[in-house]
């Protein structure tokens, strides 16, 4: 768990389950997520429940006496907010607001909260909102206490409306607006990215905070946002980089998250034309993280939701100066195996590198093993480059060639 002391911070407790198909270590490592994005978000997690069930309660997520021990320490400890790990209906979110009377949010509704705090573009802003909207809109009902009718009067006569009906015809036509409005900026960047021609285009992808924008500041020597939160990056920042006199572009996307709001995956796939687009794919792994493997398969889900998976990709496993490990073996060191004992060597030969030739390990942090980096990305430029331009292979050194 994080530890956090800023007072400042508002109280938050969380809540998960253990089911069926989540088990306890499943259930702690979403847990441990969901801290990590209350921290983000700007919270303090000060006590985490979790509670087995074989399905969630419709009415209120949790058991009745689990519900009772959250309430009174709820109000024993001048806590602000509760957090459920898994998305809440409607309905549930009003009676477990009723029974703890303080603020209630789910995993999608924090999320998006990070994403409004994060958005710099309009796009993004947009994008954002949009999200926003389409995950108030069932949850309308009850956020009024006086559903009267309302007045009458010339041309007013009739049902009417009722203030809840009035909001929902509001929140749908703002709907409506931000639809039209992303689809003319969509418009306008698939020109920007038809006038860049025809370079090759890299596109980083990978779980959020696995350092990708950090990766990307190294090979492009810009300053691109990079932050130790998740969903440091929103916005695609689009840069070009030369290696070995071959221009390409490079672009850094939005990180990926298990369990990430319907809402935001199609609100954000427009974001995901840079990938859908892109030539070469590096799909950067945080290796010091205890589930990474569970990232990858989250990562390769929603590649292949917008129909990017196949292509050419070279899996880059970064952070192994943060690596550490319990001996899997009785031949294995009998400590716990960390970067200091662990040589690039070792690396080549655990079963990461037989995923594919196209393996790397670095440390985008402290610059480890980006030579190798470097010229295996080149390679495969080069070899997308020439294929599109045959006659062009001449002006391009082979790899070995490359400093």
């Amino acid at each position: 768990m994080i530890e956090k002391k800023d007072t400042t911070l508002e109280k938050v407790v969380l809540i998960g389950v253990i089911t069926r198909d989540q088990d306890e270590a499943t259930s702690k490592e979403y847990l441990d997520e969901l801290e990590f994005l209350t921290y983000t978000a700007g919270g303090d997690v000060v006590k985490r429940y979790t509670q087995k069930v074989d399905m969630p309660n419709p009415k209120t997520f949790i058991g009745s006496g689990k519900m009772d021990e959250v309430m009174h320490y709820v109000k024993d400890n001048d806590i602000g907010t509760v957090i459920f790990d898994d998305e809440l209906s409607p309905a549930q979110e009003r009676n477990i607001s009723k029974i703890l009377n303080c603020k209630i949010l789910d995993r999608t509704n924090l999320i998006l909260d990070i994403f409004a705090q994060r958005a710099q573009t309009s796009y993004a802003r947009t994008q954002v909102e949009l999200a926003q909207c389409e995950y108030l809109l069932p949850r309308l009902k009850g956020m009024w206490t006086h559903l009267e009718r309302q007045k009458g009067g010339i041309g007013m006569r009739g049902p009417g409306e009722t203030e809840i009906e009035t909001d929902r015809r509001i929140v749908r036509d703002k709907i409506a607006l931000l639809k039209e409005k992303i689809k003319t900026i969509d418009k306008q960047m698939a020109v920007q990215r038809g006038n860049r021609g025809q370079l090759v285009r890299v596109a980083l992808v990978g779980y959020t905070n696995v350092g990708k924008s950090t990766l990307m500041n190294v090979i492009s020597k810009s300053q691109v946002f990079a932050e130790n939160k998740l969903f440091a990056t929103l916005d695609t920042t689009v840069r070009k980089v030369v290696i070995g006199n071959l221009p390409f572009l490079v672009s850094d996307t939005v990180g990926f998250i298990r369990k990430l709001p319907t809402q935001l995956v199609e609100s954000f796939k427009s974001t995901l034309d840079e990938v859908r687009e892109a030539d070469l794919l590096l799909h950067v792994v945080d290796i010091s993280h205890s589930n990474f493997e569970e990232h990858i398969e989250s990562v390769n889900q929603i590649l292949d939701e917008i129909e990017s998976k196949d292509k050419p990709t070279i899996m880059v496993f970064n952070k192994i100066d943060a690596y550490t490990s319990e001996p899997i073996d009785e031949d294995d060191l009998v400590t716990v195996r960390t970067a200091a004992n662990y040589t690039l060597d070792e690396w080549k030969k655990t079963w990461m590198a037989r995923l594919g030739d196209n393996v790397l390990f670095i440390s985008a942090l402290n610059k480890s093993n980006l030579d190798e980096f470097r010229k295996r990305v080149y390679a495969e430029v080069r070899k997308i480059h020439v294929q599109r331009f045959p006659y062009n292979h001449f002006l391009y050194p082979d790899v070995e060639d490359i400093e």
